[in-house]
């Protein structure tokens, strides 16, 4: 089993940015896509980004592209999520998951817990 931790979110104005951060628990996650998800109205989850599992390969949401930069470091087990030119409408408790194939129909098994990010007016 691989436990991943989120960290990075809080609140920010609009137009700002944040980092995210994802750590695994174990080094098998170095070989697994990874993708980054929020709730949205009417729905379980919206697909923000994802990675393939040697950051070759990367993948936005339209609503995200070009703001939103997905990256990896294998070799400290993290995947991270630069976040700039925010918005209010990104307000959202942002989730890492890995496994599945990366892609916009991305369907991993293993999942964070979620960190919490606020955009202000």
């Amino acid at each position: 089993q691989v436990q991943l931790v989120e960290s990075g979110g809080g609140l920010v104005q609009a137009g700002g940015s944040l980092r995210l951060s994802c750590t695994a628990s174990r080094r098998t996650f170095s070989t697994l896509p990874v993708g980054w998800f929020r709730p949205a109205p009417g729905k379980e989850r919206e697909f923000v980004t994802a990675i393939s599992w040697s950051g070759s390969s990367t993948y936005y949401g339209d609503s995200v592209k070009g703001r939103f930069t997905i990256s990896r470091d294998n070799a400290k087990g993290t995947v991270y999520l630069q976040m700039n030119s925010l918005k209010p409408e990104d307000t959202a408790a942002y989730y890492c998951a890995a496994g599945g194939t990366a892609g916009l129909m991305m369907r991993p098994y293993y999942w964070g817990q979620g960190t919490q990010v606020t955009v202000s007016s």
